[in-house]
């Protein structure tokens, strides 16, 4: 490498060329572009794997937060519609006992024909139960006085002077019985809107409780409906499909004799009704003696549907396999996009609501189950007045088949239960989880960021220095050998390195010897230490800052998740609204992350209180406590009042979510359900303390109340409940063990007595106040000692 370039004077001699410190062809220069890019590349490099890493990290544990969060979701939603499903199908199951009761009632009368007649006889002389009859000339129909039923005989089975032909005035007393059945099946079980009796085809006769004007509402709505056969006018079908049955019962749909009809508008009442009809059979079984009925209106199906909570605005319906809406809420209708219309038949006016109709598209094109179990889906609906597309859930879960009448023959029907929440609503919790994660990351990445330019920046300036360093010889040679030039002999250099400059250099120093050799090389010497103790120096602060950098990134990540812990907990703006009971709650964890689990629901009058401990700490004990949270908070939303029902359903989820994500973490659990000074003690942690207003402290252990939660998947056996006074002035105590078990500095424990004996020497303080002494007192028996475990502890005080 050249140090200079040559020239030529007007003399003809040649001189070197001056070179500047940072000019393109100076050794600094190069030597500052090559080492600043190779830093530059390195610092890139460990900067964007850090980064890398961060992002990484951070989308792990998105997606295992929001696996288990969606698992969790979809396991209660198959759990909460399949309870609903039950209840549907036992609300027709009663409705259908009832009125084959009323028709086994009716049907021994038959079998027993001379009990029957005596019955019927003495019946027809009471004088409240029996029927007089009133022919109506103009209306040419005769029907009974008001009683315990109405009475109809149409015109066609009346003879001369309106009386009833000798055959139906038989059928007419032989049924009379009804009158002694019917209204009292009315006034119990299931709600009905009436119950009836119909005769055979030839004497169809109609007995209907409780009384209303039938007749008459008959003639207004149904005109010609005298003139023609009851059973072909009104059920066309229904007759001949039993009749059938008895030659060959396999021809039944469903092996129920009950058979259903679609929704209608009843001719009396007016209500939109569902009628279920039981046939009677002749003595010998070879016709059909007519039937028993019941009406139920829509209002009791609906009443089913329109009582699940999910979310905010999440509701439940009710359809036909056609995909008719027998049941659904008006803001469910209306979310469903659904078009009610009136449909017309010869004898009853039905209604159609149908999805098919639906003014959404993937409404319309639900495909509804057949044998297919609980079915999930998610459907978008456009947006309307130029509102974006929404999301939601779609459960659907088919019903056991019934026989149904179709206005033409009887076939087999299977009802199936919806089940529609908006994604928006029910994934609310891993919405703000992602949120949180999302802008923790991007903080960590800004900051890396940062760190990565201010490194480069002192690199750089770092390079620039050592680099004068490294050059001053290469300068300081250029410079003597211009003073040499120039005749000064006296001119030394000074070259602090081992290399070809100082070779050179120092044969350059050994033309002058006698000229201060030693003091010059001693000054050289001290320089030259002094250097290295700079660079080394500056080598432990640049690795003291990158330490930092790493700790702050670690110490972030943690923060993330405990901030999403205790997001969940109860704020105290929610304690504070809690009528009759003060409450107040503290928990700190062992580590960033704890494994405590407490929660306080209130709905109306009924609060519920949860505590629970996972084993060990940490963020995977964590993410199943709030998967706990999430269950616990779904089912108090269902409205689930019963104690072992509720950690049955809990401890479902839970194990199945820990076998998915194959955890061997477990918790224990209990909970109490305060309602009306009652105190309902469920599930198995430590014991409960209780401080009576008289000052008597009672232990109450709840090893036989529960069973560890996640560990078995069938834990119903094993739950059970104590119920337990809690008046006013009475204070209840939770605690999980990290209080009991706090070591102090000889290694002696906290202990259950002393913590009842700080709550009871404070006890006439608030709940407030009692929590605080009592952590007080935890926080000094551990004085300077290692906290092992997390602490949580909750107070109730009836106020």
């Amino acid at each position: 490498m050249s140090l200079a370039n040559v020239t030529a004077d007007t003399s003809g001699k040649r001189e070197p060329e001056r070179i500047g410190k940072l000019s393109r062809h100076s050794f600094r220069a190069k030597f500052i572009l090559v080492v600043s890019a190779a830093v530059l590349f390195d610092l890139m490099l460990a900067g964007g794997v850090a980064i890398w890493n961060v992002q990484r990290l951070s989308r792990d544990a998105t997606e295992k937060v929001a696996y288990g969060l969606t698992t969790a979701t979809e396991e209660y939603l198959r759990t909460y519609i399949d309870t609903t499903a039950l209840r549907t199908e036992l609300l027709l199951d009663q409705v259908f006992s009832e009125v084959e009761a009323l028709g086994a009632s009716m049907q021994t009368l038959i079998d027993n024909p001379g009990t029957g007649t005596r019955v019927g006889q003495s019946v027809e002389t009471d004088p409240r139960l029996g029927d007089k009859l009133v022919f109506n000339e103009a209306a040419d129909w005769a029907q009974n006085e008001p009683g315990e039923s109405v009475v109809s005989v149409w015109g066609y089975l009346l003879g001369e002077g309106g009386n009833p032909l000798p055959e139906v005035a038989a059928q007419i007393s032989d049924s009379s019985a009804f009158n002694l059945v019917a209204p009292g099946m009315m006034k119990t079980g299931s709600p009905k809107l009436q119950m009836y009796y119909v005769g055979p085809k030839d004497r169809p006769i109609m007995r209907t409780t409780p009384y209303t004007d039938q007749a008459q509402t008959f003639d207004e709505l149904y005109p010609g409906h005298n003139e023609d056969n009851f059973w072909d006018f009104f059920f066309p079908g229904v007759y001949e499909g039993w009749q059938s049955w008895i030659g060959d019962p396999k021809l039944r749909p469903v092996p129920r004799d009950i058979v259903g009809t679609a929704p209608y508008i009843d001719a009396i009442t007016g209500a939109k009704i569902v009628s279920f009809f039981f046939p009677l059979w002749t003595q010998d079984r070879s016709d059909v003696a007519g039937m028993t009925a019941v009406d139920i209106t829509l209002d009791q199906l609906s009443s089913l549907v329109e009582n699940v909570k999910i979310a905010e605005t999440g509701f439940g319906f009710l359809t036909s396999s056609a995909g008719n809406v027998l049941a659904v809420s008006d803001a469910g209708a209306s979310a469903l996009g659904l078009v009610s219309v009136g449909g017309e038949g010869q004898g009853v006016t039905g209604i159609n609501r149908f999805l098919s109709q639906s003014r959404y598209p993937e409404v319309a094109n639900l495909v509804l189950p057949h044998n297919t179990g609980t079915v999930i889906d998610n459907i978008n609906l456009g947006g309307e007045n130029g509102k974006a597309d929404e999301g939601y859930i779609v459960v659907l879960k088919e019903l056991a088949p019934i026989n149904l009448w179709d206005g033409e023959k009887i076939v087999a029907e299977n009802l199936t239960l919806g089940f529609m929440v908006a994604n928006d609503e029910i994934y609310a919790p891993l919405t703000a989880v992602r949120q949180e994660l999302s802008e923790a990351t991007q903080r960590i990445v800004s900051w890396q960021v940062a760190a990565l330019l201010v490194s480069l920046m002192i690199v750089i300036l770092a390079v620039y220095a050592i680099s004068g360093r490294i050059t001053k010889g290469l300068s300081q040679l250029a410079g003597a050998a211009r003073a040499l030039q120039n005749k000064d002999y006296s001119v030394r250099v000074a070259i602090p390195t081992k290399d070809e400059v100082a070779a050179v250099g120092l044969a350059f120093n050994r033309m002058a010897e006698e000229i201060s050799y030693h003091t010059e090389n001693l000054e050289n010497l001290v320089e030259e230490r002094t250097k290295k103790l700079e660079t080394a120096n500056h080598e432990i602060v640049e690795l003291n800052k990158r330490l930092k950098s790493e700790n702050l990134r670690l110490g972030a990540e943690l923060d993330v998740a405990k901030r999403i812990q205790e997001m969940v907990l109860p704020r105290s703006s929610e304690l504070e609204a809690i009528p009759q009971i003060e409450i107040a709650a503290f928990m700190e964890p062992a580590d960033e992350v704890g494994g405590d689990y407490y929660d306080v629901l209130f709905d109306e009058n009924r609060v519920k209180i949860g505590i629970g401990d996972v084993t060990g700490h940490g963020l995977e004990s964590g993410v199943l406590m709030l998967m706990v949270q999430s269950v616990a908070r779904a089912l108090q939303e269902k409205g689930d009042k019963d104690p072992i029902a509720f950690l049955d359903v809990l401890n479902r989820a839970v194990y199945k979510n820990i076998a998915r994500t194959r955890s061997d973490k477990h918790l224990t659990l209990a909970f109490v359900d305060y309602e009306d000074g009652n105190v309902t003690l469920s599930g198995q942690h430590e014991e409960v303390l209780i401080i009576r207003t008289t000052g008597d402290i009672e232990w109450i252990d709840t090893i036989d109340l529960g069973f560890p939660v996640g560990l078995e998947e069938d834990i119903s056996p094993f739950v059970a409940t104590k119920d337990l006074a809690f008046g006013p002035g009475d204070i209840l105590v939770l605690h999980t063990d990290g209080i009991t078990e706090a070591e102090s500095m000889n290694g002696e424990l906290y202990g259950l007595e002393r913590l009842s004996q700080s709550v009871h020497q404070n006890r006439d303080k608030s709940a407030k106040g009692i929590a605080e002494a009592v952590i007080s007192d935890v926080k000094a028996h551990i004085g300077d000692h290692k906290v092992y475990d997390d602490i949580t502890l909750v107070v109730l005080k009836h106020r």
